[in-house]
Formats: structure tokens, sequence, C-alpha cells
């Protein structure tokens, strides 16, 4: 599966997708540390990479984008360290790695994930 970092993902989260077989980038590889969130929806669009970010912008980016579907994975965890991050990662993509390459947003929680197919209102 192919990422895309946002700023606020750790560079061990990138780290550890690549060494598990992902493509995996951060926008700090491409020196584009101010790109605006519509920005890198365009870029994760035109590459075919679903979004990691912390930034809860994304959900209603992506949700309102139309014909354009980009799958996140927003996280909203109170244990910040890139450990847990990966944790929790490997449990998404264990269980839900399916719906990220359909299209899917994904809240990360704790002890839970929540996916949201897209376009909104799709069911599984």
């Amino acid at each position: 599966m192919r990422f895309l970092a946002d700023m606020g993902v750790s560079w061990r989260v990138v780290e550890w997708l690549r060494d598990n077989g992902h493509e995996a980038t951060h926008l700090r590889d491409q020196h584009l540390h101010r790109l605006p969130n519509g920005g890198i929806f365009t870029k994760a669009a035109d590459e075919c990479r679903v979004i990691l970010t912390w930034d809860l912008d994304f959900t209603e980016i992506v949700a309102l984008s139309g014909t354009r579907v980009v799958s996140a994975v927003v996280f909203r965890l109170i244990n910040t360290r890139s450990e847990n991050v990966i944790r929790r990662l490997v449990r998404v993509l264990a269980e839900s790695a399916r719906d990220l390459e359909e299209g899917a947003i994904i809240s990360v929680e704790e002890s839970r994930h929540r996916v949201r197919l897209l376009p909104l209102g799709r069911e599984k």
C-alpha cells in the first residue's frame, strides 16, 4: 500500500511502513512542510496514496471531495508515542486494509478504530 504522512506523523511510523513492505513517504521527504491541506489531498490523489494524519480537517476534506476518492487514517490517540501509533496502525492494516484500498476514512482511537467508507453512505 502507498502512504503519504502529514507533518505531525513521526518519521518512525514511515520507516516502520517501509520496513514492512509499504511505499511510504513523508511530506518532509519532498520539502513540503508548508503544503496546505488541499495540496496534500491533491498530492495523495495524484499518487494514489493513503493520507496518515493527526489533522481532523482531513475527514471533512476527504468526505467532501466528490469524485476523487482518497483514503485517510486520522489518529485521535492520547498516547502519541510512535510505538503506540505503530501498534494501532498494525491493527488497522490487519483489519481494514481492503477498506483503505477501496476508499475509507479511518479514525484511530486508543481502543478501537472506526471505518467510514467512501463515498460516504456506501455500505460494506
